[in-house]
């Protein structure tokens, strides 16, 4: 009799682990429906709760509580690593109970998100299924392959998702309005085709997870570019070319192309394959983006938040009614216009200031201890790296200790158990959320190392120092002060009419994946965002050069979210003179935008809601060098660093800040 194991964290459902250690879990997409459609099949749980006491007990109970009456043989569930065959080997031998596991371990089936723990159980002879919609599959013994979908002109997304709903197809990124990159058994390519749908089968999924690849080189004759008659095709193959090339003699088995991606190529990526260390030349910030499935991706609830968004703004602002309309209101300040009131900004000077700022990068760079009285220097923020998760309870706490509810989002990245930092004020009555972000964790990826002998050696992310004080100390900094700045202004009686909410996110350098993480979470449980506001790398400034903020609102994804990312990204253009008139404010915006897809607000964007980041002079006019620092992912990213400005930092936060909080009601 066949056995399904399940993955809980990312494949049944999204965790969320409060201040005080308790446990929530809420169902994925399609995922009570697949349980439920296999009645008669035995069901178990292979799933890592951490190794902290009594975790193994808080994510059953969890698991109870979420999935009422679909575990209840207590032999098919273990905790545990997954980090080798070991634990599927167990579970195998725990269902075959006086039968033989040989023979048993053909009938098992894992079903789970991350592609390397599939591999670990194809090592103990189980079938694998890379999501719960492809249990089916699974069962028959019948493969899942990767799937350029192309919409013809009369079949938009919505179509599509009505169809992809109704059977054995999981998106993972949209790449436009005509191209949908997905899974798909050979029965969902075929109810795609009779809808109407051209389908691309280009190879098994198995225990490969896909990547998009972007190629920032410019085209040129010389590398058979400018005259191609297909320059997304050319430029594909030549990206795939050199990522394959890099990794030759690491991977097996090889890396699959997927085809043209928006600025580069998509690729599927073996277990083990460590694609995100792999740099083209002359790639810029954000080249790789790691694609989760998702069977909600089609919907993009903020699509709705962001054309209310948009249209509210243009008409002029009103007061809400606190009444909980089906879209949010625009921003509102004394002036009605959504620019900061003088209270908002002098609020704004107070306490976002260069030395708290400093202060900040300080405790979390390695130059002060993480902790006041403990004598902790931090090395690195890498997602590898031991002080990761150090860093995150000392922000938590700092969170916490502004009365704010905080909550940890976890997920896994190359068997690591990672999380998000959210903390958030809320507000009885609130029609949506403001989302002041950046990221947290740090890479020096790109320096140059020698060994014992001083010959060049490739960098150690889990040993070697990541101070990451400007990418991105400096933005995560910047939430700190913002969130100490509302802690003031609540003390001072003002009140928001809209929820706040700081969020930090994990393994940014990782191609996404903390906030892809994050928003697929958000979206799932209909969270109602009006905005979000990331900062990515805010405190690069030559010295000498003219002061220069980017406002990155540019989205490959059609629809509303494109105006109202627009419109977000113009509020903070202008506050900027407000804070700082010598401050010179490029807004880039549109398919032109060099930062489309290339840091964490792009995560939302991909659901449709309303997000910029902002940055530094990164993206230098015309693809030349900025005047932003030139540490940009090596160990001389420091707060001594002489492109290191806490002055200019300041104007950023500032400007962000007191957009946010205008947004907020305040």
């Amino acid at each position: 009799m066949p056995v399904l194991f399940f993955d809980i964290g990312a494949t049944l459902a999204d965790a969320r682990e409060e201040a005080d250690g308790s446990l929530t879990l809420l169902p994925r997409p399609r995922v009570l429906a697949v349980l439920d459609a296999f009645p008669d099949v035995r069901k178990g749980v292979i799933s890592n709760p951490g190794s902290g006491e009594g975790a193994a007990e808080r994510a059953a109970s969890a698991l109870r509580e979420a999935f009422p009456g679909r575990f209840t043989d207590d032999a098919l569930i273990r905790w545990g690593p997954k980090n080798s065959r070991e634990i599927f080997d167990e579970a195998v031998a725990g269902a075959a109970g006086e039968g033989s596991p040989a023979s048993a371990a053909g009938e098992c089936v894992f079903v789970g998100e991350d592609h390397q723990e599939r591999a670990f159980a194809a090592q103990a002879e189980l079938r694998t299924a890379a999501h719960p919609v492809f249990t089916g599959a699974a069962l028959e013994n019948r493969p899942v392959l990767w799937a350029r979908i192309e919409l013809p002109e009369d079949r938009g997304l919505p179509a599509l998702e009505r169809v992809a709903n109704r059977t054995e197809v999981v998106p993972v990124h949209i790449a436009s309005g005509r191209l949908v990159l997905a899974m798909a058994s050979m029965r969902g390519a075929a109810a795609l085709e009779q809808a109407g749908f051209m389908v691309d089968l280009r190879g098994p999924v198995e225990d490969t997870a896909a990547f998009l690849i972007r190629d920032d080189r410019p085209l040129t004759p010389a590398q058979g570019f400018a005259d191609a008659p297909d320059r997304a095709t050319t430029r594909a193959t030549s990206a795939f070319g050199v990522v394959a090339d890099e990794l030759a003699g690491v991977t097996a088995p090889p890396l699959l192309p997927l085809g043209p991606a928006p600025g580069g190529v998509y690729v599927a990526a073996p277990a083990g394959a460590p694609i995100e260390d792999v740099h083209l030349p002359g790639a810029k910030p954000g080249h790789t983006e790691r694609l989760l499935p998702d069977p909600a991706l089609l919907f993009r609830p903020g699509e709705a938040w962001a054309q209310g968004f948009a249209a509210g703004l243009a008409e002029g602002a009103t007061e809400g009614t606190g009444e909980g309309p089906t879209e949010p209101g625009p921003p509102v300040s004394a002036a009605g216009d959504g620019r900061p009131s003088p209270e908002t900004i002098a609020a704004v000077r107070a306490a976002v200031t260069p030395e708290v700022l400093r202060g900040h990068v300080a405790r979390i760079s390695g130059v002060e201890p993480l902790r006041d009285g403990e004598a902790l220097l931090v090395r690195s923020r890498d997602a590898s790296a031991v002080d990761n998760p150090r860093v995150v309870e000392a922000l938590a706490d700092r969170f916490q200790n502004l009365g704010l509810r905080v909550r940890l989002h976890q997920f896994r990245w190359r068997g690591r158990r990672l999380f998000n930092v959210e903390a958030e004020h809320r507000v009885a009555g609130a029609d949506s959320t403001v989302l002041i972000t950046a990221h947290l964790d740090s890479t020096a990826s790109s320096g140059a190392f020698v060994d014992e002998n001083g010959d060049p050696r490739p960098y150690d992310p889990t040993g070697d120092p990541a101070p990451g004080a400007d990418d991105d100390g400096s933005g995560t900094a910047a939430v700190m002060a913002a969130a100490e700045c509302l802690h003031h202004m609540l003390a001072e009686g003002r009140t928001p009419t809209r929820n706040v909410r700081f969020v930090l996110f994990n393994a940014e350098e990782q191609g996404l994946v903390g906030s892809k993480f994050y928003a697929r979470a958000a979206a799932a449980a209909d969270d109602r965002i009006a905005g979000v506001f990331q900062m990515d790398m805010i405190a690069g400034r030559q010295q000498g050069s003219i002061p220069i903020v980017e406002i990155h609102a540019g989205s490959s994804v059609p629809g509303p979210v494109v105006g109202a990312s627009d419109t977000l990204g113009a509020l903070v253009a202008d506050t900027v003179p407000a804070i700082d008139p010598a401050v010179t404010v490029q807004q880039l915006t549109g398919p032109s935008d060099p930062a489309i897809g290339r840091s964490d607000h792009a995560s939302f964007h991909e659901r449709g809601w309303a997000a910029i980041a902002v940055s530094e002079d990164i993206f230098a006019p015309g693809g030349g060098p900025g005047t932003g620092t030139r540490q940009y992912h090596t160990p001389g990213d420091t707060l001594i660093d002489q492109d290191h400005s806490p002055e200019f930092a300041a104007t950023v936060a500032r400007s962000v800040t007191a957009t946010a909080l205008t947004l907020a009601g305040l």
